[in-house]
Formats: structure tokens, C-alpha cells, sequence
């Protein structure tokens, strides 16, 4: 525990609060067969809140984290797994080998996003890095993935601690560049299912702001959807304002083409079909009395089904060069990237965790969560052949809850003000990590 010591005194003097364990413990609502668990994350709650503090105040953006990489490395190796570095560019694996049995894993994210925090929290982010475009952006933990990883290195460290309870392999694995939907396909063609123990099974947890804290949603089958980033580039002729019947005006095509783009949706796609297109950024101009001669559009466009997802494709295409033509503008760019398919879980695989979950944290704890249309690469990982369940942990408390509900709900995931509710947060997801991973190595 030297290392997380050190990460504590790094962390600033607000983050040593009194820690209330049995309050942390009634928020996370233990069934009767967690409750050893629960009680164990209790006894250690104060190195995971520090180390989890120290993560959230230094965030790094994707296939940029290497203190957070080293930080997650070297916790693992201190619970005594064997760990590997810069794996698919800054992926950690570690493994843990307790004797003959399945191989199990465990996956945590290590990126962060860029978004200015505005938390309030005493140890927020006040990390600034640089955009694409040269200009200065926050950066911050606004998915939960430092929960994520700190909730992984609680795990790994009680199976460690625990290692009469169970046989097999743990393969624990630090995941980089999941916001952008890469890091997933990085670690895999760099070898993590060739130079380390394949897994039998894969599992996650996924924050979950809209679930109580003590609360773990599950689901078979289609969970997130497929995504595509697409870059537009609209082009034009620039001029002055006042005489713009000398100009091709890449601004107007371009608002005629974010207003072309929903009608794929609602006159291209059939209406049962999930399918979504967002316009997340567009630019263009530099002064009040000029017309530009470019606009610049960044789209995400997402689906469920692969015939939907190309039907969209070809029309954000075509509408791209149709209305161009139609103003004699030049040929439009459109580039699609960080392509990442829909994320699917085995439906054996997550029937007997949801029994071991319930076992674990009660019925009442663990419910059935709806698809949604985010997006996660962990579904690369069963793309590879490997049968995977993602969970929903909930992480705002149900007074929190209850004071949002006039408001349109807590913040969000991917906004300024997220934050988890720590320590029933980490409890509930040491203890149903530890229920997962138990009913997996338990099978045949």
C-alpha cells in the first residue's frame, strides 16, 4: 500500500475527510452474500477514495495517459499481478494466475474528456491541454472513468487478497482511448489475446448517473449503439458580405445541410429502426462582413443495425455533394473515423451474473436498463470472439436524485458537472465486480 500512501499525500487536505463507513455501506445497499465484501472495501476505503482523487484531479485525454497508465500500473503491481505496460500505446494488462481454472476479465478505461470541470469539487480537474485546432481546453473525468478504474484495482486487490475463494485467472486491463472509440482495436492488434491469457469471459462496469447509487442495471443482448465521427467540409467561394451575388456561401449550404441531414432519419430510415445523426460542431467565418469560403461540420451518426448504419453513410455522402452542386460550390470532404460496431452481451454470460448480482446486492438492487444510443469499443472485445457482459452502475445517491427531479435530472455523462457519488459508488461496484468475476470462474 506504499504507492496509494503516496497517491494520498499528493491529494489535497479536503480529500482526507472522515470517512463514514457505515454510511458508505448503507448507500450501497449489500445483500446478504456482499456483505463480506462490502465490508472489506469499508476497511479500505480510504486508499481507494485517494487513489480515485488523485486520478479525477489528473486527467488525460485518449492515447495521451500516461500517468494515469503508470498510476493504474503501479497499483496493480503493488496488489502483486503481473503487470505489462504500453500495450496497444499506453494499455496496461495485468494478470493475476491463482491455479487451474477459466481466465477472466476485467476491463477499465483510462481517458478522460475535453471538458472544462465545474464540479465544484475540492479536488476537481483544473488540467488544461491543447485541441486539434491549436486552441486551449479543460480536461476531466467526466464519463467515470477513474471510477472505473478505481473500482478494477479494488477488485483486483481483494481477489488478490482472497485468493482461497477462487481459482482461475484474473486479467486485468487498463483500456486506452475508449472516448474515442479506438483503444479497444489498439490493445487487440497489438497482441491481448495472443500474449496474455484469452479470456472465457470479458466484463465492464459503465457509470450510470440516473441509477441510485447501490444499483446495478443489466441487459442481454443490444446495449450501446454502433458509432461514426464524420468530418464535413463544406467548400465555397469567399467574398465580401455586401456583395454576396459574387460568392458561393459555404454557410448556407452547410445550415441547409444540417436540416438535410434529419430528414435521413425521418424520411430515409425505417421509423422502428434506432438511428440518430448529431451535428456536435460546426464552424466557420472569421468576421461580421466576410463569407468565408469553407465550413467545417463534425458529425456522430449511430445505429444499432449495420444495413442502417451504411444506408446512413451513403446519404450524409450524398446530401453533402447534392447540395453543393446545387449551389456550383466544389465537391464537398467527408471523412468517416473512429468507427466502433454496436456493443452486444452474451445472453448465458449475463443471466447467471444478473443471478450472482442479485445474490450479492439484493433484488430490489439489480434491474433491467433500456438500450441506449451511446457508444462504447468494449463491444470490440466480443467482436473478437469473446462473450462479454457490460454493466450500469449507478452512482447518484437517491437524495441527489430526489433534489435533481425538478430540474430534468443530475448532470449527465460527457457535461461539466458530473460527478459520481464515491464511496457507495465503489462499494456497489467492488461488490458486484466481485460477484461477476466469482459466477464466471465458478463455471465449467
Amino acid at each position: 500500500m506504499k504507492l496509494l500512501r503516496r497517491l494520498s499525500q499528493r491529494c489535497r487536505a479536503a480529500c482526507a475527510a472522515p470517512i463514514l463507513v457505515t454510511a458508505a455501506m448503507a448507500q450501497a445497499h449489500p445483500g446478504k452474500a456482499g456483505e463480506d465484501v462490502a465490508a472489506w472495501v469499508a476497511s479500505r476505503l480510504q486508499e481507494f477514495e485517494s487513489f480515485y482523487q488523485d486520478l479525477h484531479e489528473h486527467p488525460e485525454l485518449s492515447f495521451q495517459e500516461r500517468r494515469t497508465a503508470e498510476c493504474f500500473a503501479a497499483g496493480l503491481r503493488q496488489q502483486g499481478l503481473e503487470v505489462t505496460t504500453e500495450v496497444g500505446g499506453t494499455g496496461v494488462v495485468a494478470v493475476l494466475a491463482n491455479g487451474p481454472g477459466p481466465v477472466v476479465m476485467l476491463r477499465a478505461d483510462l481517458d478522460a474528456l475535453p471538458i472544462a470541470e465545474m464540479t465544484g469539487l475540492p479536488y476537481a480537474s483544473t488540467v488544461r491541454a491543447e485541441a486539434q485546432n491549436g486552441a486551449a481546453i479543460g480536461v476531466m473525468h467526466a464519463c467515470g472513468h477513474d471510477l472505473h478504474m478505481t473500482s478494477a484495482l479494488a477488485t483486483a486487490s481483494w481477489f488478490a487478497s482472497n485468493r482461497n475463494d477462487w481459482r482461475g485467472t484474473l486479467v486485468c486491463i487498463g483500456q486506452p482511448a475508449e472516448e474515442r472509440a479506438s483503444g479497444a482495436k489498439a490493445m487487440l492488434h497489438d497482441g491481448l489475446f495472443e500474449r496474455f491469457p484469452r479470456p472465457n469471459v470479458a466484463f465492464a462496469l459503465h457509470c450510470e448517473p440516473l441509477l441510485p447509487t447501490g444499483t446495478v442495471g443489466f441487459r442481454a443482448g443490444p446495449l450501446m449503439a454502433a458509432v461514426d465521427s464524420v468530418d464535413v467540409t463544406i467548400f465555397g467561394r469567399g467574398g465580401h458580405g455586401a456583395a454576396p451575388h459574387r460568392t458561393i456561401d459555404p454557410i448556407l449550404i452547410a445550415s441547409q445541410y444540417v436540416l438535410a441531414l434529419q430528414t435521413i432519419i425521418s424520411r430515409e430510415i425505417d421509423p422502428v429502426q434506432p438511428a440518430v445523426i448529431t451535428v456536435g460542431s460546426f464552424h466557420a467565418g472569421s468576421k461580421h462582413n466576410i463569407i468565408p469560403d469553407r465550413c467545417d461540420l463534425q458529425l456522430t451518426v449511430r445505429s444499432y443495425d449495420e444495413g442502417v448504419r451504411a444506408q446512413m453513410r451513403t446519404a450524409i455522402v450524398r446530401k453533402a455533394r447534392a447540395l453543393s452542386e446545387a449551389a456550383g460550390a466544389p465537391e464537398p470532404r467527408v471523412e468517416f473515423s473512429e468507427p466502433t460496431g454496436a456493443l452486444r452481451n452474451d445472453a448465458e454470460l449475463t443471466a447467471t451474473t444478473a443471478t450472482a448480482l442479485r445474490e450479492a446486492l439484493g433484488e430490489a438492487q439489480v434491474v433491467e436498463v433500456q438500450p441506449q444510443m451511446v457508444a462504447e469499443d468494449f463491444g470490440q472485445f466480443g467482436d473478437a470472439g469473446v462473450p462479454i457482459c457490460m454493466l450500469r452502475l449507478g452512482t447518484t445517491t437517491e437524495e441527489r436524485l430526489a433534489s435533481w427531479q425538478d430540474k430534468g435530472g443530475p448532470p449527465g455523462l460527457h457535461t461539466a458537472g458530473y460527478y459520481p457519488d464515491l464511496r457507495a459508488s465503489l462499494t456497489t461496484g467492488v461488490v458486484a465486480s466481485v460477484a461477476a468475476l466469482k459466477a464466471a470462474l465458478a463455471r465449467p
